[in-house]
């Protein structure tokens, strides 16, 4: 019995229709919505990021990117379900489907986008300086002139010095092996100011009004994204234009009063007309 070119390709056609995980499947999204909320891998332990409050409720700013996509989903901010999770433990869970997406300060890099796709940013990282706000030196520009007699105080890395020479050449530079005893330092004068994370000494001087500043200069920037598993671009483009909408549009008074909250800084709102994701 011979076979016509056409009724073969049909047949061909219909076999790799058959055969495709994503149409047999259906999309995270669909799974999602039908299961009703969210499953949220985040962390526990890093404000502004993630962590406990005193009554033990989870919080922080990647908690709130959940909250936003919930909201998007159904209408409910509060309809999810967290995953505590390890920083080790990010892909693996998005790979091995124990959650639908991961928001916990993960810097966007080649090789791990490999494994998972990112979403659009929703922070932007980098290395800061803070000093007291009566300290001997009132900004970057001061701490650059000091040279070796301006005294910086970093968490204690393999990298730390180098890290603090691309910003201040000349600067002496003290490791120590807690956060707590970097921002002891400043506090006693063994240092004259703090490098590490921007979001961690925002998130430092909204806990302490008034008492430190920023030296006004960042460096080494990282790109933060959630993640989701690769290959589902309906869910991919769902989420995508959650935060969009949060940074941008409808829920941007929610993403802006989150910014306020973990990191004391008051986001312009965008400008209507033309979209900004054109200029």
């Amino acid at each position: 019995m011979t076979i016509s070119f056409r009724t073969g390709v049909m047949s061909l056609a219909a076999a790799a229709l058959l055969s495709t995980p994503a149409l047999a499947d259906g999309s995270k999204l669909d799974e999602v919505l039908a299961r009703g909320h969210l499953v949220l891998g985040t962390g526990s332990t890093n404000a502004p990021w993630h962590f406990k409050s005193a009554d033990d409720k989870l919080q922080g700013f990647d908690v709130d990117m959940g909250h936003i996509i919930a909201k998007a989903l159904f209408g409910d901010p509060e309809k999810i379900e967290y995953v505590n999770q390890s920083s080790d433990a990010r892909i693996p869970n998005i790979t091995t489907d124990k959650v639908d997406i991961t928001c916990q300060f993960m810097t966007v890099t080649g090789e791990r986008a490999q494994q998972v796709a990112f979403t659009i940013p929703y922070y932007r990282e980098g290395v800061g300086l803070m000093l007291k706000a009566d300290g001997k030196y009132g900004d970057y520009a001061a701490l650059k002139a000091a040279g070796s007699s301006a005294t910086i105080s970093v968490l204690q890395n393999v990298y730390a010095e180098t890290m603090v020479h691309a910003a201040l050449p000349d600067a002496t530079v003290d490791q120590y092996d807690s956060v707590d005893l970097i921002y002891q330092a400043l506090e006693s004068g063994r240092a004259d100011a703090v490098a590490t994370d921007q979001s961690s000494l925002a998130w430092y001087m909204t806990q302490n009004p008034g008492r430190y500043k920023d030296a006004g200069y960042g460096w080494n920037p990282q790109t933060y994204a959630c993640a989701v598993k690769r290959g589902d671009q309906d869910w991919l483009n769902f989420v995508n234009t959650a935060l969009h909408e949060a940074m941008t549009g409808v829920e941007f008074d929610s993403y802006a009063k989150s910014f306020k909250t973990w990191f004391g800084k008051d986001l312009t709102p965008p400008q209507i007309g033309f979209p900004v994701e054109f200029k």
